[in-house]
């Protein structure tokens, strides 16, 4: 009888340690995610981030598994204390993160350090974890059961991480939550074999413990005024909306009548003088068609553009591809916004769809009169597809005969290069006609753009159609002169699908700037 106690505990600790091998690499890669992608928001350049992220997680985790041999007496104690302190740093990753940003230039740094931290830290779960069930099974029945409830714990972080954890926490709340569930798995292993640790180490780690949950438990309390706080510092005027989706994070800024928009902290738009990028974008393709009727814009999502073209009354349908439904829905139902756009997206005539712009393109048959690409800026990888000469070479499959294009070609004198390789990629792909230009907008600076032409018709300067703020014939005239310092500064390269040069070129121009 008593064997049969005794077997009967044996199998319940050991369910405890399995489940917490489950929940401990569940934590961690979380807490990896967590930290790469806030430094992707901060510096951009997300492959770089996550590269980073993985080839020192990975070292670190080597580094903390070599360490492990040196730790000797109860190996309990240690384990917990490993997950109390992973909890705490785990915890605070995305609000250092934030801190580092916002009041120093050491964001890289930091980011490095914490990666380096947690992974040493998981890299001492496993082995201690082997170790504490050595007396349940042989070593190899234990080492396949821990690394195997390891990585599905893993598995089951990055699905929840951008399908439920990012939806619904964002960062900053997620960081801290997720440090709290680790510090619980700490204080329940304790809870549970507190008559395996003697009195004074059970004092200290419960004392470590509620401490730590404490500090979480306040700073989650808080967390949307300090997000509210930290964000404002990041930006020069108030922030009068913020949220957080799967694929960025959202920000609308308000000083007097300057309303700004900002995506993962880029600037989108300025009310202020917002018209002068939207006639260039709009009015000068628009010009050169006789009689559009069907238009596709891809990206657009602030109904900008959209405002725009409505104001063609041979246009019956615009179709509006944007990836973030949240973007659309913002510009559709903010007040701010719907005044700014003139209500643009609730007209009959628009029709949305939410989706990649190049995954749209790739399976829609339609055909269209004009596409005007309204994206941003490459800057990561996978924007960079949609600036590349595969990219533009969909678009002109879409395009009806005599059909014409225009995208928005980043600033030919911050990011020169990155400017004429849209050109060049443009050209690659087909058109018969490609001709870039440019326009003065504050808030942005010099900002380009590519014109293209399924025709043979040369870009002609004309005065609008329609009534506009900014641009006229003359200015339509200038807009085709680029002065000495915004031509190609070497000999630049067209930017592929496997070769996107063009977001190396942007990321090179912009490094100085920023």
């Amino acid at each position: 009888m008593t064997t049969d106690v005794s077997d009967n505990r044996a199998n319940r600790q050991k369910r405890v340690l399995i489940g917490s091998i489950l929940i401990a690499g569940l934590c961690s890669i979380i807490y990896e995610l967590l930290i790469s992608t806030t430094a992707s928001y901060f510096l951009g350049d997300s492959i770089r981030q996550f590269s980073i992220t993985i080839g020192v997680y990975m070292a670190a985790m080597g580094l903390g598994s070599w360490l492990s041999r040196w730790i000797n007496g109860n190996l309990l104690f240690a384990f917990i204390a490993v997950e109390l302190v992973l909890g705490l740093l785990g915890g605070l990753c995305v609000p250092l993160l934030y801190l580092a940003y916002a009041y120093t230039d050491l964001v890289q740094p930091i980011m490095i350090l914490l990666i380096l931290g947690v992974g040493v830290l998981t890299g001492l779960e496993v082995p201690l974890l082997t170790r504490l069930l050595e007396n349940q099974d042989i070593l190899a029945k234990n080492l396949s059961n821990v690394l195997s409830l390891d990585y599905l714990g893993a598995l089951v972080a990055t699905i929840a991480f951008p399908f439920a954890v990012l939806p619904w926490l964002g960062v900053f709340q997620s960081s801290l939550v997720f440090g709290l569930i680790n510090i619980a798995l700490g204080l329940l292993n304790l809870w549970y074999f507190a008559p395996q640790l003697d009195l004074s180490r059970k004092r200290l780690l419960t004392l470590s413990g509620t401490m730590v949950t404490g500090f979480l438990v306040v700073l989650l309390s808080i967390s949307q005024w300090l997000v509210a706080d930290w964000s404002n510092s990041l930006y020069s005027d108030r922030v009068v909306y913020r949220k957080q989706t799967p694929y960025q994070t959202i920000v609308l800024t308000q000083y007097k009548d300057d309303l700004r928009l900002f995506l993962n902290g880029n600037l989108q738009f300025s009310s202020v003088d917002e018209y002068r990028y939207h006639d260039a974008l709009v009015h000068i393709p628009l010009s050169q068609h006789p009689d559009p009727e069907n238009v596709l814009l891809l990206g657009a999502g602030d109904g900008m553009a959209a405002r725009e073209l409505l104001k063609y009354d041979s246009i019956r349908h615009i179709t509006l591809v944007d990836l973030d439904p949240a973007v659309v829905n913002l510009a559709r139902h903010d007040s701010r916004l719907t005044e700014l756009n003139r209500n643009s997206l609730n007209d009959p005539r628009v029709k949305t769809i939410s989706s990649d712009a190049m995954v749209y393109l790739r399976d829609t048959d339609s055909k269209y009169d004009v596409i005007l690409a309204d994206l941003p800026d490459p800057n990561n990888v996978s924007l960079a597809r949609l600036y590349s000469r595969e990219f533009y070479r969909l678009v002109r499959q879409h395009l009806n005969a005599g059909g014409i294009f225009t995208t928005q070609a980043t600033s030919p004198y911050f990011a020169t290069n990155a400017f004429w390789s849209v050109d060049h990629s443009v050209k690659a792909a087909g058109f018969t006609t490609v001709t870039p230009y440019h326009v003065q907008v504050p808030s942005f600076g010099e900002w380009g753009f590519v014109f293209a032409g399924t025709s043979a018709q040369p870009l002609t300067p004309k005065a609008p159609l329609v009534d506009t703020r900014y641009l006229d014939k003359t200015s339509f005239r200038e807009a085709l002169t680029f002065a000495r310092d915004l031509k190609p500064q070497a000999d630049v390269q067209v930017s592929s699908l496997d070769n996107p040069t063009v977001h190396d070129y942007y990321m090179n121009g912009w490094q100085y700037w920023h």
